[in-house]
């Protein structure tokens, strides 16, 4: 498993269904301006932000991380983790949601939608989507290794809010 093959995972959660396929391309569409943004936030203002039909994304990516290996689902988790660390970062956090879970689970939000979404936020954090989460992303691999193949080893670094230090210090 490397870095391009966890973004094949993803990114085949989204083909999942026309409607999840749909989403995510009117997600990424709002990079292109603020009131692109900001018309695809009123739209969803009716409703508790979410990924629709997130069961289906979610089942997607646990069937295709249920056939790998423990070593693949291990490297997996990894690059989830790093992924999550490298933008638990302040200018992040001012994009999206201000408690520990909830800027944990913001940031599951911008891994799960793929690469493009993932880079653009990295590099711009404005890109990030207020208060929106995938709670579910956050620890899918760690949950199918422990059912798979019993307690994930340890690793270096945390996915959890406010680990990454050199992304939280002072300006």
């Amino acid at each position: 498993m490397n870095e391009s093959q966890f973004w094949t995972v993803i990114e085949n959660a989204w083909a999942t269904t026309p409607a999840l396929q749909a989403f995510q391309q009117e997600v990424l569409g709002t990079m292109a301006s603020q009131a692109k943004k900001t018309a695809f936030e009123e739209k969803y203002a009716e409703v508790e932000p979410y990924i629709p039909d997130e069961q289906v994304f979610i089942q997607a990516i646990n069937d295709q991380l249920d056939t790998l290996s423990a070593e693949d689902l291990l490297a997996f988790d990894r690059i989830l983790e790093r992924k999550l660390y490298d933008i638990d970062r302040k200018d992040v956090h001012r994009y999206t949601d201000g408690s520990d879970d909830g800027f944990l689970y913001c940031r599951g939000f911008i891994v799960a939608m793929g690469e493009t979404f993932y880079n653009a936020v990295d590099n711009t954090p404005s890109h990030a989507m207020f208060d929106w989460d995938c709670e579910a992303l956050t620890y899918i691999s760690s949950h199918v290794y422990e059912e798979k193949f019993g307690e994930i080893p340890c690793s270096d670094i945390s996915r959890e809010s406010f680990s990454n230090a050199s992304g939280w210090q002072m300006d």
